[in-house]
């Protein structure tokens, strides 16, 4: 079955565009005019022309398919056998430019082997069949169908990614509902069952916080990175991985941010920081396999100068 059209989508010399038309009406004409759409000079309604991608923030699950480095346009699937012939043999200082610190291809070298595809494509298919079952769940809980079960979005910093899909944390829409009795968004769910690896980065953690600006944003101690939501997030996927559930059940599991900086062929960009941590510590983007994976507050290159005018030092 054909997919229907994006509405914003990512062009293929990286541009990020959209498609949209004159706001939708409430009333029989369905359609607004040119002067009921434009509200002042400067800003007009619209509808969106095709559907959204939503990425969920805070998480990050198997790859079904990626590019091989070879060849930057084709994707291919995990669980096929390219895939399976590029990650049976460790990766070496040149397979990246630049290379890669001898640590991280140390890290790495435990998760290459003939059954790293394979294993990467069923953890794949069990995060889609869990986010697929949790997904029919609620709307039979809730007794929509699927043309009315509705979502809610809550947005971070930042709303939109360059490839045109929305970020964040997604919950059944439940209005009515008081907060202490609705469902877990599914970000929530989907850490705590084990079938996602968490992948949570600055500044898109809290869409509840209100911040004013990146600078303000910014912490002056590690202190104020503290956030209950998060720190339950951490618990939930530490839970996860002490069970080994989901994508923990297989030991040494490539994660799909580093399928997909292999697939790049080149090494991971954005900084992290140890959320366990009381030092006021940014490390390395290659110094990322020294932190547990549910202590990982990643921060964008373009990001770190924030960091280090509030005191912050770079390992």
């Amino acid at each position: 079955m054909a997919s229907t059209p994006k509405a914003i989508h990512q062009t293929k010399n990286g541009l990020t565009v959209g498609h949209a038309g004159f706001a939708a009406r409430s009333d029989a004409d369905g359609t607004a005019s040119p002067p009921q759409a434009t509200h002042d000079g400067d800003t007009l309604n619209v509808r969106a022309i095709g559907n959204f991608g939503v990425r969920s923030l805070g998480v990050d699950t198997p790859e079904v398919s990626l590019p091989l480095p070879s060849d930057k346009n084709k994707f291919l699937s995990i669980g096929g056998s390219e895939w399976a012939a590029f990650l049976a043999t460790p990766p070496t200082a040149a397979s990246t430019k630049p290379s890669l610190d001898p640590a991280l291809l140390a890290h790495l070298a435990q998760r290459f082997g003939p059954d790293a595809a394979k294993n990467h494509a069923q953890a794949a298919e069990g995060a889609r069949a869990r986010y697929i079952a949790l997904l029919k769940a609620d709307r039979d809980k809730l007794g929509k169908s699927d043309a009315d079960f509705r979502f809610f979005l809550a947005f971070a910093t930042e709303v939109i990614d360059r490839y045109g899909r929305m970020l964040a944390y997604v919950n059944p829409d439940q209005p009515n509902v008081p907060k202490a009795q609705r469902l877990k968004s599914y970000n929530e769910r989907l850490l705590a069952d084990g079938w996602a690896f968490p992948y949570f980065i600055w500044p898109n953690v809290n869409p509840f916080r209100k911040q004013p600006s990146l600078l303000d944003a910014v912490p002056n101690s590690s202190a104020k990175l503290k956030d209950a939501t998060l720190d339950g997030a951490r618990a939930a996927v530490k839970a996860a991985r002490a069970a080994g559930k989901g994508v923990f059940a297989t030991p040494n599991l490539l994660e799909p941010f580093e399928l997909r900086y292999l697939s790049r062929g080149a090494p991971p960009d954005r900084w992290v920081i140890n959320l366990a941590s009381s030092q006021m510590k940014i490390y390395s983007p290659q110094k990322y396999h020294t932190i547990p994976t549910e202590d990982r507050l990643w921060v964008p290159a373009e990001y770190v100068e924030l960091f280090v005018s509030k005191g912050w030092t770079k390992d």
